[in-house]
């Protein structure tokens, strides 16, 4: 079985004291946060560091310490040319164990300079990310984050 290893992170700004969590809009259509494979010799939190500058152009990046989140899935690498049917795309299509390491990130700017991966972003606040995010893994994740930034809210 292949596996992949992939980081990124939950990144969050404050302001008038709230806090707005950003969300990418993929090509594939689902609601996410940055993220990307780890490349060779790379550690995660510095692949982390690459994707959020490549997909989002922010630079200001402050990780929080002590959050650090790890979810596994599986899914069937797609191939550009479709099979005819499901059956043939479960027989023809590897299956994969991915792996994503998310870290939790505090920027101060709003604007985004959006790579092409993506077709747009929103910064929301937690219910509307929650209810935005497109996967559970994820939407567990944020619930993690949100959780984890209320219990050290006196510690800013």
């Amino acid at each position: 079985m292949e596996r992949e290893r992939s980081a990124g992170a939950v990144i969050f700004r404050r302001e008038g004291g709230n806090v707005y969590y950003l969300l990418l809009h993929y090509e594939s259509g689902h609601w996410d946060f940055s993220k990307g494979h780890v490349e060779n010799k790379e550690k995660a939190k510095e692949a982390a560091l690459r994707e959020i500058k490549e997909e989002t152009g922010l630079e200001d990046i402050k990780f929080i310490p002590r959050f650090r989140e790890k979810i596994r899935y599986f899914f069937r690498k797609s191939y550009r040319k479709k099979p005819k049917s499901q059956e043939q795309f479960r027989a023809s299509a590897p299956l994969i164990l991915k792996e994503v390491i998310f870290y939790l990130a505090e920027t101060k700017k709003e604007d985004i300079k959006l790579s092409c991966e993506h077709l747009s972003f929103k910064w929301l606040l937690y219910k509307e990310a929650l209810e935005k995010v497109t996967y559970k893994n994820a939407q567990e994740i944020l619930r993690k984050v949100h959780c984890f930034l209320l219990e050290h809210e006196n510690e800013k």
